[in-house]
């Protein structure tokens, strides 16, 4: 948890100066009255902004081209798709202008409120399209504004920050996949027994009744975790066994067995009728994770472990083949037993691959854990509870803060958030040097300027209306008085003419029939 309030608090802390130097031009390392020298007020073009959209002139002709054209007419489909082209080419034209020309939507910037965090309901998407790239400043901007470096160098240790926390996670994940060593710690078992003796002028058959209590409980000595487990969880059973002649062979047993419905205790308890003391025997069968075996006799004596789990006993095992060097010289997939091999194997050789199959008559289930215990009904005797500290193998506490860390979702709002101004601080930015750079160009050659952007408006509108030819020519009379506007009107009616014709043979093929 520790390293997750530490990286979460450094990536916030770094957003925080980011956006910070972009609002108010702090510098880390300045005073906090100190501020970036200011470049002038924001101006915009006067009236309103160049470049929008286009309004048809009256008089303008159908997108639809006639029959007699020399282009045929696309579908409305097409149309509209094409249209959807060309206003995209005049946006990525608007960007390829000469310096300081503004584009159609280039003029007016967003106001973006700088107190508090906006609630975009599209902020996650947003922040997936956005990358890095698009928080890098100009080097326009930064040749204008030289404190800007500062914001650059945070940008860097920003992008230094993300890939020591992403290789660490990547880690962390690899580390998990694996089998982590379990942790031994002491149980502290506590055994106690309360009496309580028969009252004659007890209303209730229970109180008339001498009786005696039993209690298993216990706790983890030194548990580091906060979630503390429950007493039942290291026990895959508990068996209580009372004396026999005093409750008879139905009911001298307490059995519980762990099941996938079971829910967990802190601790048990055991009531029974007697006024007299009674020997038990408590039978504990630790739930080992990952589940271990005892070992046949021989094979314990052979290979010097007595309980383990199934891959260390092959580990040992195959430790031994090769300290002895029992492996085939020739065919290296076959052992040749030794007489304790062959003693406990039963065959003078075998496959390696043949060992698990074979380990399964030898694996036992491991020893309970005997605790032998007096209930003491005697009101003198004092000792009535006794202590027992057993080994229990617990996972790694680190285990669980490294799943957390992994599944924490700690700061990222707030980073997300602080991510999202710092874009729009940049895309403000950039729109104020658009700006900057059309008064600039305007205020040195007026005149130029503004042909060049009607120009440059023209041929937008061109393609924006699927116009052919030159529209201000066209609305000319002297237009129509080239020598080719005879030939044009011959063809024009020539085809009006077929056109007519074909529909009336039409006509007459359909009455004829």
């Amino acid at each position: 948890m520790a390293t997750e309030e530490t990286a979460g608090g450094a990536r916030k802390a770094t957003k925080s100066k980011l956006f910070e130097f972009l609002v108010h031009g702090v510098r880390p390392g300045m005073p906090s009255g100190a501020r970036m020298p200011h470049q002038g007020a924001p101006m915009g073009p006067p009236g309103p902004p160049y470049g929008g959209n286009p309004v048809a002139r009256p008089g303008l002709p159908s997108p639809v081209m006639e029959a007699g054209r020399k282009r045929p007419a696309p579908s409305q489909q097409v149309q509209q798709q094409q249209q959807q082209q060309q206003q995209q080419a005049v946006q990525n034209r608007a960007r390829k202008k000469p310096l300081g020309f503004p584009g159609g939507g280039d003029m007016v910037a967003r106001p973006v409120d700088m107190r508090e965090p906006q609630s975009d309901p599209t902020l996650g998407s947003n922040a997936k399209r956005r990358k890095m790239a698009d928080k890098i400043l100009p080097q326009r901007i930064r040749e204008l504004v030289p404190e800007s470096q500062a914001y650059m160098d945070l940008l860097a240790f920003e992008r230094k920050l993300d890939q020591t926390i992403m290789r660490k996670r990547v880690d962390i994940q690899e580390a998990l996949k694996r089998p982590m060593k379990q942790q031994k710690r002491k149980l502290r078992l506590y055994i106690s027994n309360t009496f309580n003796p028969a009252r004659p002028d007890a209303d209730d058959s229970d109180g008339s009744i001498a009786s005696w209590e039993l209690r298993v409980e216990g706790k983890l000595l030194d548990d580091p975790g906060k979630q503390k487990k429950k007493f039942s969880s290291f026990f895959k059973s508990l068996v209580i066994e009372l004396d026999k002649d005093l409750y008879g062979p139905d009911n001298h047993l307490v059995e519980w067995h762990r099941t996938a419905t079971t829910q967990e205790t802190d601790g048990f308890q055991v009531k029974r009728p007697g006024d007299v003391s009674v020997r038990c025997t408590l039978l504990l069968m630790l739930d080992y994770q990952p589940p271990q075996f005892k070992l046949d006799p021989r094979l314990a004596r052979l290979l010097g472990i007595h309980t383990q789990t199934r891959s260390c006993i092959i580990q040992a095992l195959w430790q031994y083949v090769k300290t002895n060097k029992l492996q085939d010289s020739h065919d290296k997939e076959y052992i040749n037993c030794d007489k304790y091999f062959q003693q406990i194997f039963d065959c003078p050789r075998l496959k390696f691959s043949e060992i698990p199959q074979r380990l399964t008559s030898l694996l036992l289930p491991p020893d309970p854990i005997v605790i032998n215990h007096v209930i003491s009904v005697d009101p003198n005797d004092q000792k009535k509870t006794a202590c027992y500290d057993i080994d229990v193998e617990v996972e790694d506490p680190l285990k669980s803060q490294m799943s957390s860390f992994l599944l924490s979702t700690a700061n990222q709002q707030e980073i997300a958030a602080l991510d999202n101004k710092i874009h729009e601080t940049i895309e403000s930015i950039n729109q104020l040097k658009i700006q900057r750079d059309f008064m600039l160009s305007f205020s040195r050659d007026p005149k130029g300027y503004i042909q060049d952007w009607l120009k440059s408006q023209s041929r937008d509108l061109k393609l924006m209306t699927d116009v052919v030819g030159n529209p201000e020519e066209e609305r000319r009379a002297a237009f129509y008085h080239q020598p080719w506007s005879q030939e044009a009107v011959s063809r024009y009616f020539y085809c009006k003419i077929q056109q007519r014709r074909q529909e009336l043979e039409q006509a007459l093929a359909v009455r004829n029939t």
